[in-house]
């Protein structure tokens, strides 16, 4: 592949990327209004909402199930098409969503959708890169955030205007339309080397190392998204803003992530990838604490907001880890990773939703710490991992 056709199928990739974005951002924009449109007069449960995320996000997971073991054999391209179908799909439908049991099959194929995309598009453009590829998934996983603002400033402009979140839904549709029609034209590389050998999943999971790094992608995608989902809410009811200014903050959160992961992709070979992530763990602590008890709603607000920049590195540096350590991975390999990312994706916004249901929003919000925590842990432990492969 030329470098022409190798720059237009990263661009193109980046844009896919920007779609995964609005199957995890557009869902808790309107979180609240989804409550007062669909819950009746009393309204949603905390734990109902907690469960639209959890739904996006089970969707991901299937979506990673059905693409990983087959991506490799059937190529990319095929499974790109597919995601953003799912996408569109999830998206007209919801567009015309009338109770609480619709919009939970709408999220969970705008999920299904993102899954798929997931999985093809890291290996995509790891492939693309292969000497800097820690460097390389940072920048497009930045593309990530650049949908997320995108998504999150038309939907609270949206609240702002009182546009229906049907027609957001039905308007936002062609994000994922362009994709489509742009990857029609390109070729993508094989996702592992055609004379090389694929790394089995049994014998991935032999390594120290591997098992590490699920672990810690799992943490960090709890850690990102426990905060993501419920940041309009807990603005909103925790804080006291308005629905609008929830939106714009979770729109701040994904801005503070894209610099975060643009920055950190240059910074990566200056600092350490295992001494960049060690940094990161200990601002998260501190902000998320800060978010949770400071009585001024402006600085807390400023701290979950801050959050972002340093939750930003840990999917991407992660799948990087994995993807220098086992080259011959494939798209199984960075499946399994989106899997058990996606699992903490799933589990953080629900019991975030449980735990304010039994006391407070803000000890909710503050028991997202334990990720961090644990994540310390673990890369503290990963430094004294020799390199060698198991017999």
């Amino acid at each position: 592949m030329n470098a022409a056709s190798s720059s237009r199928v990263f661009w193109l990739s980046c844009g896919a990327t920007s779609c995964v974005a609005i199957a995890t951002n557009l869902p808790p924009v309107f979180l609240t209004t989804f409550s007062e449109s669909l819950g009746g007069a009393a309204g949603l449960t905390e734990e109902q909402l907690g469960r639209i995320s959890a739904m996006v996000f089970s969707g991901f997971v299937v979506g990673i199930a059905v693409a990983s073991p087959l991506a490799d054999r059937w190529g990319a391209k095929r499974f790109v098409f597919s995601g953003l179908i799912s996408l569109i799909a999830g998206l007209g439908l919801l567009g015309f969503a009338r109770s609480y049991a619709a919009l939970l099959i709408c999220v969970f194929l705008l999920g299904m959708g993102a899954g798929i995309l997931e999985v093809v598009l890291s290996p995509i453009v790891a492939a693309l890169q292969p000497h800097r590829r820690a460097a390389t998934l940072n920048w497009l996983h930045s593309f990530y955030c650049v949908g997320a603002v995108g998504t999150v400033l038309i939907g609270s402009l949206a609240l702002y205007a009182h546009v229906h979140w049907r027609a957001v839904a039905l308007a936002i549709l062609i994000v994922p339309a362009g994709a489509l029609l742009g990857f029609t034209s390109v070729r993508v590389l094989a996702l592992v080397h055609e004379d090389a050998d694929y790394e089995p999943v049994h014998s991935l999971i032999r390594y120290p190392f591997f098992l590490a790094a699920l672990a810690l992608i799992f943490l960090g995608g709890a850690t990102e998204i426990g905060m993501a989902q419920w940041l309009p809410a807990y603005a909103e009811r925790g804080m006291g803003y308005s629905k609008a200014t929830g939106g714009m903050a979770l729109a701040a959160f994904s801005l503070a992530m894209w610099l975060g992961r643009i920055l950190f992709g240059f910074l990566i070979r200056r600092i350490g990838v295992v001494s960049l992530m060690m940094i990161c763990c200990v601002a998260c602590i501190a902000l998320i604490l800060i978010g949770s008890f400071l009585p001024n709603a402006f600085t807390a607000l400023s701290a979950c907001i801050a959050l972002g920049l340093t939750v930003s590195c840990f999917w991407p540096t992660t799948l990087g880890l994995a993807s220098d350590r086992f080259p011959h991975g494939g798209a199984f390999m960075f499946g399994i990773l989106a899997a058990f990312g996606n699992g903490g994706c799933i589990l953080m916004p629900w019991l975030v939703g449980i735990i304010a249901e039994r006391s407070e929003l803000n000890w909710a919000i503050a028991s997202i710490t334990v990720c961090p925590l644990l994540m310390l842990a673990i890369l503290v432990g990963m430094r004294a991992i020799p390199r060698e492969r198991p017999d």
